[in-house]
């Protein structure tokens, strides 16, 4: 059986989710898997729409079996099918049960649910500024009623790093 820990790095847009998630990778010198849906979604050519969030969905689970039957100790995720979820019920008022099952088939899994304290940057994909906490709230009731252990990140670059590692160090003893 598989025994590598799955550390999601999780949160609304802008939260410092991809830059944590290097910063942890490289400090314990384990693999981060990066977001899909970024590149996905800069490679189309017209709007996204709830197939391509399914699709992007399906592409995600097949990057993260890949990621944990490599056996390390753990590997960092960029986001997880929580986020999509949240999403496909708050955009398009229904999500699939597949997702609810495969979230509910983690195992070995930790949050680190990153607070919208830091300043919004736009760069052309992230669309939602003004909903950064409505979202940080049903990410967390979400990661609460799935029953993974999480912490929330806040504060500077070094505050959220140095929140991170205490709260990883005790799982990879």
């Amino acid at each position: 059986m598989n025994k590598t820990l799955k550390i999601v790095l999780t949160g609304p847009e802008s939260t410092g989710k991809t830059t944590l998630a290097e910063q942890l990778s490289s400090h314990y010198s384990l693999p981060w898997v990066e977001e899909l849906a970024r590149e996905y979604v800069e490679s189309l050519n017209r709007p996204y729409n709830q197939a391509d969030v399914l699709e992007i969905a399906k592409l995600q689970i097949t990057q993260e079996h890949k990621a944990l039957a490599q056996n390390h100790k753990a590997v960092f995720f960029d986001t997880d099918l929580i986020i999509t979820k949240i999403w496909l019920l708050h955009v398009y008022g229904t999500c699939p049960s597949w997702i609810d099952k495969e979230i509910s088939n983690y195992k070995n899994c930790i949050h680190l649910l990153c607070y919208p304290d830091l300043e919004w940057v736009a760069d052309g994909i992230r669309e939602n500024p003004d909903i950064r906490l409505y979202l940080f709230k049903k990410y967390e009731l979400e990661i609460k009623n799935y029953g993974f252990h999480y912490k929330i990140i806040k504060g500077s670059e070094d505050e959220r790093l140095k929140r991170a590692l205490e709260f990883v160090n005790l799982y990879l003893r």
